[in-house]
């Protein structure tokens, strides 16, 4: 009888989830994505405090974890400036050590790895191929068999993201693609999303001649928007340039290099020579600057 019961509570646990994730697959991606995010887009940028705190308030009934506290700003002028917020000085101490990649950014910890051949796999059972999501030819070759790790943002967390190791930055490859929300649900039903979506390509310049860190900014629904501190241009769905944007920029390790607009992933492509720290388990919440990975070292 007890088994029985036990065994009833679990099914409707199941069925409960479920329906749960059914309904955040639905609410958030079979909507009018680009028009919505135009909407945020517009909204997030007007300019007024009592519209910004009700926004804030509303905000912070479906993210329990918003930590404005932390931020140098208390008071915002619009939505999108709470968003793109600076935090504390020395909130986000930086790991030091030449040999150390640490975390570009707050992030739960997604889908990570070796790189089988080209393979990658953004959720269990959903491979992509490096191909689809990065179109320069040399970057691919360079990291088949390499590792990979994915890092979700999610809106409440702290949107700015830093050099994982001290870099160049040479240019950034532009795709521009839709807006479909990155979230574990749409991960697990959407096959190869991030190669969907808007997103930047943006090789790191060491000089490690044994290794090659890459990172991949993804956007995704409401802001899909990615600013640069070393461009000119912001990265939007508006955004008609070109998608090869030169430029010389240089990093020291956890210099800040941009923000998204809103929550999203960065998903860092690194060869072979380089090992998880043990620390680094999926759904795991990783900070900006803590350890991501070793084997890295660089001369700068």
């Amino acid at each position: 009888m007890s088994s029985s019961i036990n065994s009833g509570v679990q099914k409707s646990a199941v069925q409960t989830l479920t329906k749960k994730e059914q309904i955040n697959f639905l609410l958030t991606n079979r909507i009018p994505r680009r028009w919505l995010t135009f909407f945020i887009g517009w909204f997030s940028q007007i300019q007024s405090p009592l519209l910004t705190r009700v926004s804030i308030w509303v905000w912070s009934l479906f993210a329990e974890d918003l930590r404005l506290q932390d931020a140098k700003k208390q008071h915002f002028s619009s939505l999108g400036e709470c968003f793109t917020r600076e935090l504390k000085d020395g909130l986000r101490p930086i790991t030091e050590g030449p040999d150390i990649v640490t975390s570009p950014c707050d992030a739960i910890v997604g889908a990570h790895g070796e790189i089988r051949g080209s393979r990658v796999f953004q959720a269990k059972g959903f491979p992509y191929d490096i191909s689809e999501l990065i179109p320069d030819v040399y970057l691919q070759e360079k990291y088949q068999n390499g590792k990979f790790v994915t890092l979700r943002l999610k809106s409440s967390m702290y949107h700015r993201f830093h050099a994982p190791i001290a870099c160049d930055v040479k240019n950034v490859s532009y795709i521009s693609g839709d807006t479909w929300n990155v979230n574990p649900v749409a991960l697990k039903r959407v096959e190869k999303l991030f190669c969907k979506n808007e997103r930047a390509v943006i090789e790191l310049h060491t000089d490690n001649t044994l290794g090659s860190i890459t990172l991949v900014p993804v956007a995704a629904i409401l802001v899909a928007s990615m600013k640069f501190k070393f461009l000119s241009d912001t990265l939007s769905l508006k955004y008609k340039g070109p998608n090869v944007l030169p430029c010389d920029a240089s990093f020291s390790k956890g210099d800040e290099m941009g923000y998204f607009q809103h929550g999203s992933t960065i998903i860092l492509f690194a060869t072979a020579n380089y090992e998880f720290c043990k620390e680094i388990k999926e759904g795991r919440y990783i900070k900006m600057g803590q350890p991501l990975m070793g084997g890295h070292t660089n001369h700068f």
